[in-house]
């Protein structure tokens, strides 16, 4: 499994409602896109102060819109991330 897989289950997890077991995922990966997800989750929680922490750790600016977009957006950022590296 690369380091990304899991964070695409923590997307798919939160999207599906179970906030905290996405949170753990995130909360475990100290990488730039974990912390993408971290910022986007404390987001749907409604903690934008701590999301904007997470934002910034993530090196991204603070999202608009709604956040299914924001989770679609994300995981396809990963997803394709996953795809460059599998090619090599």
């Amino acid at each position: 499994m690369t380091k990304t897989e899991p964070l695409l289950r923590a997307i798919r997890l939160a999207l599906d409602g179970d906030w905290e077991a996405a949170h753990q995922i995130a909360q475990a990966d100290q990488g730039a896109d974990a912390a993408w997800v971290h910022a986007w989750l404390h987001r749907i929680e409604g903690d934008e102060a701590n999301a904007g922490y997470w934002y910034r750790r993530a090196g991204r600016s603070q999202a608009e819109g709604s956040t299914a977009e924001e989770g679609a957006a994300i995981a396809t950022a990963i997803a394709a991330a996953l795809g460059r590296a599998a090619r090599g």
